[in-house]
């Protein structure tokens, strides 16, 4: 049986909160961790740090549209962010943590701006929808540490997030309206 394959790569502020609700999904081959959107060829976790780079942090996802639809991903990936917001993601500041959608076709491009569009005429945000979206470029997997952190260390990956206030944004934007 031959899978399709296509990519879908999103910037939703620290990488490791952006693995878990697409991995291991049916119709999701891969969620890679990595960078995407800057100018420095193979750069680091350190390099991207320092922020002067112009990567995102950013997940990779080889999916079968067939299983999982591009436009299903995004209606996964909207609420795990704060779409308002230009300066990081919660407690994550600074430009590698700005969120955007890469697009890989035509395709990818018009359904994100759809969604996008929706979210701006919901109502549920008083704020500008901030979310690029942008042509995807270069990617480069993050170091080994950094893939499935959420599995390789469960109690920081908790901690981590708890602190965040991702979750709590969560579920006062994105549950309660």
């Amino acid at each position: 049986m031959n899978v399709k394959r296509e990519i879908a790569t999103f910037a939703g502020g620290c990488f490791w909160c952006m693995v878990k609700p697409f991995d291991e999904l049916p119709g999701i081959i891969d969620v890679t961790s990595g960078y995407s959107g800057g100018h420095l060829k193979d750069p680091s976790y350190e390099d991207i740090k320092a922020g002067n780079t112009g990567h995102y942090e950013v997940v990779q996802i080889t999916f079968d549209p067939d299983l999982f639809p591009y436009a299903q991903l995004l209606e996964l990936y909207w609420p795990q962010i704060d779409p308002t917001d230009d300066g990081g993601q919660f407690h994550d500041r600074g430009d590698q943590y700005r969120t955007a959608i890469f697009y890989h076709n035509e395709q990818q491009k018009l359904t994100a701006e759809k969604t996008k569009k929706a979210i701006e005429d919901s109502g549920r945000f008083n704020k500008p929808i901030v979310t690029k979206i942008l042509p995807a470029s270069s990617f480069y997997p993050a170091e080994d540490y950094h893939q499935k952190y959420y599995k390789k260390n469960p109690d920081e990956y908790k901690q981590d997030r708890e602190k965040s206030g991702r979750d709590d944004f969560i579920e006062d934007h994105w549950k309660n309206n």
